[in-house]
Protein backbone atom coordinates (compact mmCIF):
# COMPACT_ATOMS: atom_id res chain seq x y z
CA UNK A 1 0.00 0.00 0.00
CA UNK A 2 1.91 3.31 -1.23
CA UNK A 3 2.47 5.85 1.85
CA UNK A 4 0.63 9.24 1.34
CA UNK A 5 2.36 12.95 1.83
CA UNK A 6 0.25 15.21 3.52
CA UNK A 7 0.81 19.01 3.75
CA UNK A 8 0.53 21.60 6.65
CA UNK A 9 -2.06 23.26 4.66
CA UNK A 10 -4.23 20.28 4.44
CA UNK A 11 -4.03 19.46 8.23
CA UNK A 12 -4.67 23.14 8.81
CA UNK A 13 -8.33 22.92 6.85
CA UNK A 14 -9.15 19.49 8.81
CA UNK A 15 -8.46 21.95 12.23
CA UNK A 16 -10.40 24.64 11.27
CA UNK A 17 -13.07 22.06 9.63
CA UNK A 18 -12.75 20.08 12.98
CA UNK A 19 -12.27 16.79 11.24
CA UNK A 20 -11.34 13.65 12.31
CA UNK A 21 -7.53 12.59 12.33
CA UNK A 22 -5.38 10.07 14.23
CA UNK A 23 -1.43 11.44 14.64
CA UNK A 24 0.98 8.62 15.41
CA UNK A 25 4.09 11.28 16.56
CA UNK A 26 7.35 9.73 16.84
CA UNK A 27 9.44 12.33 18.84
CA UNK A 28 10.63 11.91 21.80
CA UNK A 29 7.93 12.29 24.88
CA UNK A 30 9.56 15.74 25.91
CA UNK A 31 8.80 16.73 22.79
CA UNK A 32 5.53 15.97 22.13
CA UNK A 33 4.90 16.66 25.48
CA UNK A 34 5.80 20.41 25.21
CA UNK A 35 4.20 20.82 21.63
CA UNK A 36 1.97 19.23 19.52
CA UNK A 37 -0.64 19.40 16.52
CA UNK A 38 -3.47 20.71 17.87
CA UNK A 39 -7.33 19.89 16.58
CA UNK A 40 -10.50 19.47 18.32
CA UNK A 41 -11.36 15.92 16.65
CA UNK A 42 -7.46 15.04 17.17
CA UNK A 43 -6.29 11.73 18.60
CA UNK A 44 -2.87 10.96 19.67
CA UNK A 45 -0.28 8.29 20.44
CA UNK A 46 3.19 9.09 21.14
CA UNK A 47 5.31 6.09 20.35
CA UNK A 48 9.40 7.63 20.28
CA UNK A 49 10.67 6.69 16.38
CA UNK A 50 13.94 4.71 18.02
CA UNK A 51 11.15 1.96 20.05
CA UNK A 52 10.35 1.36 16.62
CA UNK A 53 13.34 0.72 15.30
CA UNK A 54 12.54 -2.80 15.31
CA UNK A 55 9.28 -3.09 13.51
CA UNK A 56 6.00 -1.58 14.11
CA UNK A 57 4.13 -5.00 14.71
CA UNK A 58 3.86 -4.06 18.43
CA UNK A 59 1.36 -0.73 17.77
CA UNK A 60 -1.02 -2.18 14.88
CA UNK A 61 -3.54 -2.85 17.96
CA UNK A 62 -3.14 0.91 18.76
CA UNK A 63 -4.18 2.32 15.74
CA UNK A 64 -7.70 2.63 14.47
CA UNK A 65 -9.30 1.27 11.21
CA UNK A 66 -11.56 4.11 10.46
CA UNK A 67 -9.72 7.36 11.29
CA UNK A 68 -6.75 8.07 8.86
CA UNK A 69 -3.44 8.34 10.29
CA UNK A 70 -0.83 10.91 9.88
CA UNK A 71 2.98 10.20 11.17
CA UNK A 72 4.89 13.11 12.16
CA UNK A 73 8.33 13.83 13.13
CA UNK A 74 10.52 16.76 13.54
CA UNK A 75 11.58 16.94 10.09
CA UNK A 76 9.92 14.42 8.08
CA UNK A 77 13.09 12.05 7.35
CA UNK A 78 11.83 9.35 10.74
CA UNK A 79 8.03 9.33 9.84
CA UNK A 80 8.31 8.53 6.33
CA UNK A 81 10.16 5.29 7.47
CA UNK A 82 8.08 4.55 10.32
CA UNK A 83 4.76 5.69 7.38
CA UNK A 84 6.17 2.73 5.34
CA UNK A 85 7.17 0.26 7.99
CA UNK A 86 2.65 0.31 8.89
CA UNK A 87 2.37 0.44 5.06
CA UNK A 88 4.25 -3.10 4.45
CA UNK A 89 1.08 -4.01 7.14
CA UNK A 90 -1.57 -2.82 5.20
CA UNK A 91 -2.24 0.39 6.99
CA UNK A 92 -3.68 3.63 5.05
CA UNK A 93 -1.20 6.23 6.63
CA UNK A 94 0.33 9.29 5.11
CA UNK A 95 3.17 11.52 6.57
CA UNK A 96 3.51 15.17 7.40
CA UNK A 97 5.77 16.85 4.84
CA UNK A 98 8.31 18.61 6.11
CA UNK A 99 7.57 17.43 9.69
CA UNK A 100 6.88 19.87 12.85
CA UNK A 101 9.48 22.25 11.03
CA UNK A 102 6.85 22.81 8.11
CA UNK A 103 4.39 23.04 10.70
CA UNK A 104 5.86 25.84 12.61
CA UNK A 105 6.19 27.80 9.61
CA UNK A 106 3.51 27.33 7.68
CA UNK A 107 0.75 30.41 7.36
CA UNK A 108 -2.97 30.07 6.55
CA UNK A 109 -4.11 33.81 4.93
CA UNK A 110 -7.60 34.23 6.00
CA UNK A 111 -10.17 37.34 4.81
CA UNK A 112 -10.83 39.04 8.35
CA UNK A 113 -13.36 41.14 6.59
CA UNK A 114 -13.94 44.38 4.24
CA UNK A 115 -13.09 48.08 4.79
CA UNK A 116 -15.83 51.09 4.93
CA UNK A 117 -14.01 52.72 1.93
CA UNK A 118 -12.82 49.87 -0.40
CA UNK A 119 -10.28 47.18 0.64
CA UNK A 120 -9.53 44.51 2.98
CA UNK A 121 -8.11 43.19 5.56
CA UNK A 122 -6.46 39.72 6.02
CA UNK A 123 -5.18 37.88 9.34
CA UNK A 124 -2.68 35.46 8.42
CA UNK A 125 -2.61 32.39 10.85
CA UNK A 126 0.32 30.31 12.12
CA UNK A 127 -1.41 27.65 12.80
CA UNK A 128 1.42 25.88 14.54
CA UNK A 129 2.94 28.59 16.17
CA UNK A 130 -0.18 30.37 17.49
CA UNK A 131 1.50 33.77 15.83
CA UNK A 132 -0.92 36.25 14.28
CA UNK A 133 0.30 38.69 11.29
CA UNK A 134 -1.82 40.97 9.43
CA UNK A 135 -2.56 42.79 5.64
CA UNK A 136 -4.35 45.55 5.35
CA UNK A 137 -5.48 46.74 1.22
CA UNK A 138 -6.69 49.82 0.01
CA UNK A 139 -6.38 50.79 -3.70
CA UNK A 140 -3.89 48.60 -4.37
CA UNK A 141 -1.51 49.64 -1.43
CA UNK A 142 -0.60 47.39 1.64
CA UNK A 143 0.40 47.40 4.91
CA UNK A 144 1.78 44.47 7.01
CA UNK A 145 1.71 44.10 10.86
CA UNK A 146 4.04 41.54 13.13
CA UNK A 147 4.92 39.81 9.63
CA UNK A 148 6.92 36.43 10.64
CA UNK A 149 10.47 35.35 9.05
CA UNK A 150 8.79 33.60 6.34
CA UNK A 151 8.28 36.68 4.19
CA UNK A 152 7.52 35.14 0.63
CA UNK A 153 4.14 34.64 2.22
CA UNK A 154 3.26 37.97 2.39
CA UNK A 155 5.28 39.43 -1.11
CA UNK A 156 3.94 36.29 -3.13
CA UNK A 157 0.03 37.49 -1.42
CA UNK A 158 0.36 40.94 -1.91
CA UNK A 159 1.58 40.70 -6.13
CA UNK A 160 -0.92 38.29 -6.28
CA UNK A 161 -3.66 40.46 -5.51
CA UNK A 162 -2.14 43.24 -7.49
CA UNK A 163 -1.02 45.38 -4.31
CA UNK A 164 2.06 47.40 -3.36
CA UNK A 165 3.45 46.82 0.22
CA UNK A 166 4.08 50.13 1.68
CA UNK A 167 4.68 50.35 4.89
CA UNK A 168 5.30 47.63 7.64
CA UNK A 169 4.93 47.75 11.61
CA UNK A 170 6.23 46.54 14.23
CA UNK A 171 3.67 46.88 17.63
CA UNK A 172 6.20 45.74 19.70
CA UNK A 173 9.94 44.11 19.85
CA UNK A 174 8.80 40.57 19.39
CA UNK A 175 10.56 37.77 21.63
CA UNK A 176 8.90 34.74 20.49
CA UNK A 177 9.25 34.84 16.76
CA UNK A 178 11.82 36.47 14.41
CA UNK A 179 10.09 39.42 12.45
CA UNK A 180 10.07 39.71 8.85
CA UNK A 181 9.45 43.46 9.08
CA UNK A 182 12.98 44.55 8.24
CA UNK A 183 13.43 42.29 5.69
CA UNK A 184 10.11 42.97 3.34
CA UNK A 185 10.83 46.14 3.77
CA UNK A 186 14.37 46.04 2.29
CA UNK A 187 13.24 44.13 -0.40
CA UNK A 188 10.11 45.97 -1.11
CA UNK A 189 11.09 49.48 -0.44
CA UNK A 190 8.36 50.08 1.86
CA UNK A 191 8.48 52.12 5.38
CA UNK A 192 9.41 50.36 8.45
CA UNK A 193 7.81 51.40 11.27
CA UNK A 194 9.23 50.25 15.15
CA UNK A 195 8.12 51.93 18.57
CA UNK A 196 10.94 53.75 19.87
CA UNK A 197 10.76 53.04 23.36
CA UNK A 198 11.44 49.33 22.14
CA UNK A 199 14.15 50.25 19.81
CA UNK A 200 16.38 51.96 21.71
CA UNK A 201 18.88 48.92 21.05
CA UNK A 202 18.60 47.95 17.57
CA UNK A 203 21.06 48.61 15.18
CA UNK A 204 18.77 49.84 12.45
CA UNK A 205 17.07 52.84 10.75
CA UNK A 206 12.93 52.62 11.59
CA UNK A 207 10.47 54.80 11.31
CA UNK A 208 9.38 55.82 15.20
CA UNK A 209 6.23 54.56 15.71
CA UNK A 210 4.64 56.77 18.37
CA UNK A 211 0.84 57.88 19.74
CA UNK A 212 -1.75 58.87 17.55
CA UNK A 213 0.16 58.50 14.30
CA UNK A 214 -2.19 58.35 10.94
CA UNK A 215 -0.85 56.08 8.36
CA UNK A 216 -2.65 56.36 5.08
CA UNK A 217 -2.88 53.50 2.57
CA UNK A 218 -4.31 53.92 -0.55
CA UNK A 219 -5.29 57.32 -1.41
CA UNK A 220 -6.48 58.40 2.02
CA UNK A 221 -8.76 55.72 2.31
CA UNK A 222 -7.55 54.20 5.39
CA UNK A 223 -6.16 55.29 8.86
CA UNK A 224 -4.62 53.74 10.94
CA UNK A 225 -4.22 55.00 14.56
CA UNK A 226 -1.41 54.20 16.95
CA UNK A 227 -2.59 54.21 20.20
CA UNK A 228 0.68 53.70 22.95
CA UNK A 229 -0.39 50.72 24.91
CA UNK A 230 2.23 49.60 26.95
CA UNK A 231 2.58 46.68 29.25
CA UNK A 232 4.04 43.28 27.48
CA UNK A 233 6.65 45.44 26.26
CA UNK A 234 7.47 49.39 27.41
CA UNK A 235 6.92 50.27 23.74
CA UNK A 236 4.08 48.38 22.69
CA UNK A 237 1.47 50.04 20.36
CA UNK A 238 -1.88 49.40 19.19
CA UNK A 239 -3.47 49.84 16.13
CA UNK A 240 -7.32 50.96 15.17
CA UNK A 241 -7.84 50.43 11.80
CA UNK A 242 -10.78 51.73 9.76
CA UNK A 243 -12.97 53.11 13.20
CA UNK A 244 -13.32 48.78 12.85
CA UNK A 245 -10.51 47.30 14.13
CA UNK A 246 -8.05 47.21 17.71
CA UNK A 247 -5.21 45.69 16.69
CA UNK A 248 -3.91 44.81 20.54
CA UNK A 249 -0.46 43.40 19.20
CA UNK A 250 0.65 40.93 22.27
CA UNK A 251 -1.21 43.41 25.19
CA UNK A 252 -4.93 41.57 24.80
CA UNK A 253 -5.65 38.16 23.41
CA UNK A 254 -9.13 36.42 23.42
CA UNK A 255 -9.29 33.97 26.19
CA UNK A 256 -5.76 35.79 28.66
CA UNK A 257 -3.72 39.12 28.40
CA UNK A 258 0.07 39.65 27.72
CA UNK A 259 2.90 38.74 29.66
CA UNK A 260 5.21 41.37 30.99
CA UNK A 261 8.34 39.85 31.57
CA UNK A 262 10.23 39.08 28.66
CA UNK A 263 12.34 41.87 29.23
CA UNK A 264 13.18 40.22 32.39
CA UNK A 265 10.93 43.59 33.99
CA UNK A 266 7.46 42.08 35.30
CA UNK A 267 7.58 43.77 38.57
CA UNK A 268 8.29 47.41 36.19
CA UNK A 269 5.57 46.76 33.70
CA UNK A 270 2.86 45.08 35.65
CA UNK A 271 1.14 48.93 36.08
CA UNK A 272 1.65 49.73 32.35
CA UNK A 273 -0.28 46.72 31.35
CA UNK A 274 -2.96 47.21 33.95
CA UNK A 275 -3.04 50.83 32.79
CA UNK A 276 -3.07 49.84 28.96
CA UNK A 277 -6.02 47.29 29.52
CA UNK A 278 -8.25 48.91 32.47
CA UNK A 279 -8.17 52.66 30.95
CA UNK A 280 -6.70 52.74 27.83
CA UNK A 281 -8.82 50.16 26.19
CA UNK A 282 -12.00 50.66 28.57
CA UNK A 283 -12.16 53.94 26.81
CA UNK A 284 -12.50 52.84 23.23
CA UNK A 285 -15.79 51.49 21.81
CA UNK A 286 -16.83 47.82 22.97
CA UNK A 287 -17.65 47.64 19.30
CA UNK A 288 -14.32 47.68 17.99
CA UNK A 289 -13.41 43.96 16.85
CA UNK A 290 -9.74 43.13 18.62
CA UNK A 291 -7.65 41.12 16.43
CA UNK A 292 -4.38 40.10 18.47
CA UNK A 293 -0.78 38.92 17.40
CA UNK A 294 -1.21 35.60 19.07
CA UNK A 295 -3.85 33.01 20.17
CA UNK A 296 -3.03 30.04 23.12
CA UNK A 297 -5.33 27.17 21.97
CA UNK A 298 -7.15 25.91 19.47
CA UNK A 299 -10.34 26.75 20.88
CA UNK A 300 -9.92 30.41 19.77
CA UNK A 301 -10.25 30.21 16.54
CA UNK A 302 -13.05 30.76 14.62
CA UNK A 303 -15.46 28.49 12.20
CA UNK A 304 -13.52 29.94 9.56
CA UNK A 305 -10.27 29.60 11.18
CA UNK A 306 -9.60 33.67 12.17
CA UNK A 307 -9.15 34.76 15.54
CA UNK A 308 -11.60 37.69 16.77
CA UNK A 309 -13.89 38.65 19.39
CA UNK A 310 -15.97 42.17 20.08
CA UNK A 311 -13.75 44.12 22.55
CA UNK A 312 -17.09 44.18 25.08
CA UNK A 313 -17.22 41.04 25.39
CA UNK A 314 -13.78 40.58 26.21
CA UNK A 315 -14.22 42.74 29.00
CA UNK A 316 -17.22 40.16 29.74
CA UNK A 317 -15.60 36.84 29.66
CA UNK A 318 -11.33 37.42 29.22
CA UNK A 319 -10.53 36.66 33.24
CA UNK A 320 -7.69 39.03 32.89
CA UNK A 321 -10.05 42.03 32.41
CA UNK A 322 -12.41 41.03 35.70
CA UNK A 323 -10.00 41.47 38.27
CA UNK A 324 -11.03 44.51 40.40
CA UNK A 325 -8.39 43.79 43.39
CA UNK A 326 -4.83 45.45 42.07
CA UNK A 327 -3.46 43.14 44.28
CA UNK A 328 -5.22 40.01 42.59
CA UNK A 329 -3.74 41.57 38.94
CA UNK A 330 -0.06 41.96 40.04
CA UNK A 331 -0.10 38.51 41.29
CA UNK A 332 -1.70 36.77 37.93
CA UNK A 333 0.94 38.33 35.68
CA UNK A 334 4.28 37.84 38.21
CA UNK A 335 3.58 35.07 39.79
CA UNK A 336 1.08 32.69 36.86
CA UNK A 337 3.69 32.86 34.55
CA UNK A 338 3.91 30.03 31.96
CA UNK A 339 8.03 28.90 30.64
CA UNK A 340 9.46 31.94 28.89
CA UNK A 341 10.08 30.81 24.89
CA UNK A 342 12.77 29.05 23.51
CA UNK A 343 15.84 31.24 23.07
CA UNK A 344 13.49 34.58 23.26
CA UNK A 345 16.44 36.25 24.13
CA UNK A 346 18.49 35.23 21.00
CA UNK A 347 14.93 36.04 19.77
CA UNK A 348 15.13 39.92 21.06
CA UNK A 349 18.21 40.12 20.21
CA UNK A 350 18.15 38.80 16.24
CA UNK A 351 14.89 41.57 15.94
CA UNK A 352 17.08 44.34 17.55
CA UNK A 353 19.65 43.66 14.57
CA UNK A 354 22.68 42.61 17.16
CA UNK A 355 22.97 39.04 15.68
CA UNK A 356 22.01 37.11 12.44
CA UNK A 357 21.63 33.64 12.92
CA UNK A 358 21.30 31.37 9.09
CA UNK A 359 17.84 29.86 8.53
CA UNK A 360 18.12 26.76 10.33
CA UNK A 361 19.08 27.93 13.69
CA UNK A 362 16.27 30.73 13.29
CA UNK A 363 13.80 27.87 13.20
CA UNK A 364 15.72 26.00 16.01
CA UNK A 365 15.14 29.25 18.25
CA UNK A 366 11.68 29.71 16.84
CA UNK A 367 10.69 25.83 17.86
CA UNK A 368 7.89 25.67 20.47
CA UNK A 369 4.41 26.88 20.94
CA UNK A 370 2.95 30.69 22.04
CA UNK A 371 4.37 31.13 25.53
CA UNK A 372 3.09 35.21 25.07
CA UNK A 373 0.03 35.29 27.62
CA UNK A 374 -1.29 34.94 30.36
CA UNK A 375 -4.69 33.16 32.02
Amino acid sequence: MAVKLMTSKEVTKKVIKKEELFILDVRNQNDFNDWKIEGEKFEYLNIPYFELLDGVEGILNQLPNDKEILVVCAKEGSSVMVAEMLSEYGVSVSYLQGGMKAWSEYLEPIKVGDLVNGGELYQFVRIGKGCLSYMLVSNGEAAIIDATRMTDVYIDFARDINAKIVHIFDTHLHADHISGGRKIAELTGATYWLPPKDATEVTFSYNPLENNNQIMIGNTTLSIQALYSPGHTIGSTSFIVDEQYLLSGDILFIDSIGRPDLAGLAEDWVGDLRETLYRRYKELSHELIVLPAHFMVISELNEDGSVSEKLGTLFENNHGLNLSNEYEFNKLVTENLPPQPNSYQEIRETNMGKVTPDIEKQREMEIGPNRCAVR
